[in-house]
This record gives C-alpha cells, sequence and structure tokens, in this order.
C-alpha cells in the first residue's frame, strides 16, 4: 500500500514537536536522492510560497458607529474609494481603487502613485487613516457626514478577503506590436524586446498540488504574514486545462478565495504596488502546508522548474483582443535562467512576482509547524477539481436590444 497518513496522525506529530517539514523547494533534492517511496516514508508536510501581485484582493471594514448613527453612503479611506453598499458601517476597499481624482491614463502613460493596495499596506503598518464618508441620513441614522482618522487597532474588525489569489501557472507576456506597452504583466518593450512571468514554480501552493488532493475548502494557510484560510475557489476557477501528465496545468487553472484577519498580517507581506500605465494592486505573501498522505502527493510536491510549462502571450494583440493562440510553452527553468526563445528570438526574462520571498514564507511556514504554532486544517469541502467539468465562461457579446442584460 505504500505511505498513508492521515491529518490526524500528522497533527499529533507537530503538537508532540516530531513532525518532518520540508519545504517544496528542499523536497525536490530529497526525491531525486531516495525516491518517491522513502521521502514519503520521512516527510509528514511540504510548504509552499508565493509573492506576487494579486489585483482581486481587498479588504472588508467595521468602523463602528459615531454619535449620532450614521448610515455610511460614500466611503473615502485616504481619498480612495471603497464600497459602503453592505451595511451601516461597513465598507468593502478594493486592491486596484483609486482615487477620483486620479487621472489615470489621460496621462498616458499613467503613474497610478497611490491606490487601495497602498491604503492596506498602511492600514497593517499601523499608520492613521484618513475616513470620509457622506450619507443621505434616515431617522435611525440620522449623521449625514463625518470626517475623522483612525488606525488599523481602533476599528472593530478588518478582514482581509481576497476573491482570487495563488493562481495555477500564469501567461509569459511578451509584446509583437512595435510601440512599448503597459500591462499588469508589466511593461513589455516592443517587438519581443522582453518577457514578464508571474509565478513562484516549483514553490507555488496550487503548482505542489496540481488535482487539488489536499487544498480545499478550510485550509488553513499563511496569509499576509498571518494565519488565514481558503474560504471558497477563486473566481476564474478553471482547472479543466490541458495538463502534463505530471497533472500540472501548462495554461492558467485554478485559484483559491482566501481569507483572514487584518490585524494579525504584516506589511512585509501585504504591499501596495503601482505599475505605470495600468493601475494599481497589492503584493501578497501566500504560503500553504501540503499534508504528505500517500506517495502520490509526494509525487507531486517533488515538482520542479523544469517540469511546469507555461504559455507565451502576445500582450499587443492575442490577449487584449482574444485572438486566441500562442507563442509557444516554456519552462520555469527557462524563464529563471533570464532569457528564453520566441520563434528564434532570443528574449530576456524578468519575474514580477518574488521568488526569494516564495521561499522565505514556506520557511517560515516549515517553522511555524516545527515549533507546534501551526497545525493543518482537514478541509470542510473539496474544491472543483479536474473531474467537476468546469469551463471557464466569459461575457457575452450582446446588444442591449438583444436581451440579456
Amino acid at each position: 500500500m505504500g505511505v498513508q497518513r492521515t491529518y490526524e496522525e500528522i497533527n499529533a506529530k507537530i503538537k508532540s514537536g516530531q513532525a518532518v517539514v520540508l519545504t517544496a523547494e528542499e523536497v525536490i533534492g530529497l526525491v531525486e536522492e531516495k525516491g518517491i517511496a522513502e521521502a514519503a516514508a520521512s516527510v509528514d508536510v511540504v510548504t509552499t510560497g508565493t509573492f506576487g501581485p494579486m489585483c482581486s484582493s481587498g479588504v472588508f471594514l467595521n468602523f463602528g458607529h459615531p454619535q449620532p448613527r450614521i448610515k455610511m453612503n460614500e466611503v473615502y479611506l485616504n481619498g480612495v474609494p471603497a464600497y459602503s453598499g453592505v451595511a451601516a458601517v461597513d465598507a468593502y476597499l478594493g486592491a486596484t481603487a483609486i482615487p477620483l481624482s486620479d487621472p489615470g491614463n489621460r496621462n498616458y502613460p499613467g503613474a497610478f502613485n497611490y491606490g487601495g493596495g497602498h491604503v492596506i499596506e498602511a492600514l497593517v503598518a499601523g499608520r492613521e487613516i484618513r475616513l470620509e464618508a457622506s450619507s443621505y441620513g434616515t431617522d435611525c441614522y440620522p449623521l449625514k457626514k463625518i470626517e475623522t482618522v483612525f488606525r488599523l487597532s481602533e476599528i472593530n474588525e478588518a478582514t482581509l478577503f481576497n476573491p482570487r489569489n495563488a493562481y495555477q501557472n500564469y501567461n509569459v507576456a511578451v509584446n509583437r506590436g512595435d510601440k512599448t506597452i503597459y500591462t499588469y504583466m508589466g511593461i513589455l518593450k516592443p517587438r519581443l524586446g522582453n518577457a514578464n512571468y508571474s509565478s513562484a514554480g516549483q514553490l507555488s501552493p496550487l503548482l505542489n498540488d496540481p488535482l487539488l488532493k489536499t487544498i480545499g475548502i478550510g485550509t488553513r494557510i499563511f496569509l499576509g504574514g498571518g494565519i488565514g484560510y481558503v474560504a471558497w475557489h477563486g473566481t476564474q476557477h478553471n482547472p479543466g486545462v490541458e495538463r502534463g501528465d505530471n497533472g500540472v496545468p501548462r495554461y492558467p487553472a485554478g485559484t483559491l478565495a482566501v481569507i483572514g484577519d487584518l490585524k494579525q498580517m504584516q506589511p512585509r507581506w501585504l504591499r501596495g504596488l503601482s505599475f505605470l500605465g495600468y493601475g494599481v494592486t497589492l503584493q501578497v505573501g501566500l504560503g500553504i502546508p501540503i499534508p504528505i498522505l500517500s506517495e502520490e502527493i509526494m509525487a507531486y510536491c517533488a515538482v520542479n522548474d523544469d517540469a511546469i510549462l507555461a504559455p507565451v502571450v502576445d500582450y499587443s494583440r492575442s490577449y487584449p483582443y482574444r485572438e486566441g493562440g500562442n507563442l509557444g510553452l516554456v519552462s520555469y527553468a527557462q524563464l529563471k535562467s533570464g532569457e528564453i526563445s520566441v520563434n528564434g528570438t532570443r528574449v530576456p526574462t524578468a519575474p514580477l512576482s518574488s521568488y526569494a520571498g516564495a521561499r522565505e514564507i514556506a520557511a517560515t511556514l516549515k517553522e511555524w509547524i516545527r515549533a507546534g504554532k501551526f497545525t493543518l486544517a482537514v478541509p470542510a469541502a473539496p474544491l472543483p477539481s479536474v473531474e467537476a467539468g468546469i469551463t471557464f465562461k466569459t461575457l457575452p457579446q450582446r446588444h442591449p436590444e438583444e436581451g440579456g442584460f
């Protein structure tokens, strides 16, 4: 039968200080030396990590009521609008929100110096935040305007809730056009002048559990420097893409919706970013422990950058106009070498995500587990995987008179 473990057995070893924990990077060498069976027999948990831009992120805030009470209709935090259609003094601040005064791309390329991601970073850092809120007034909530300042520690709740994080593989972005373009994948020089990618590869959480055998609803994770949980599958979750024999998708596939207490987190692992000509976002640190329940799980965790392929996509035409196709597949080992070949052209590469940060997250999570500070949570339900038959839908191209809106 080989190795067969349970979550309960692994957690008992964690609590007694006897669990053997390796990072996903460390386990590659062990498997090469000892083989899958012996590695699976000796390791209880493998830790993963990723630290990159994750636009679909944000925070729910509850400010508490002033005297008299207010039903906030419009909310601004350091001048950045937050969505207030939740409840009287609740709001959701999105990572990509920008101030109404920001010129955007009217002065192309726009600088996008400040936005929701920067406010979230300031909150976690304990800095003072300016709150401006207005209301139409009601009998039960008579106050119509409030301007004040607060710090994270002074409000009731702050819940980081990110609808789409930890993408399972992603595009390699290039530009075949004749002019420089500004994208969420960074600045792309013309005529295949550079290639940008965004994944930790062999350390990335969902690439170490490609078929979602252990990651499910309720999985406990490292999130923003604190402890969080997988809440649901992420938006644009699309597990039914082409995969290699190792189960690893060759195109963007699974995603996670994650949640955690912002008050536990650290600015080191939640950072506001500005992308020239595109907008603002949030760099999120996220790590997931993989329990080695069987030799099959160990085999997935032994994946290395040579065995992870990603599509090269033209962001001058194919991506923005949905013309389809790609310029071939390249491995993460090739990407991390600093250069790939695209249609016979040598193209320099650069990561948007931090491999050093991913390595630090995996190592931190490893130490938490070894110290007995972090146990594994048994998923309450699985996430949709390959067998679910999900296909990713896109917006239908209808005119209003055709119905559907």
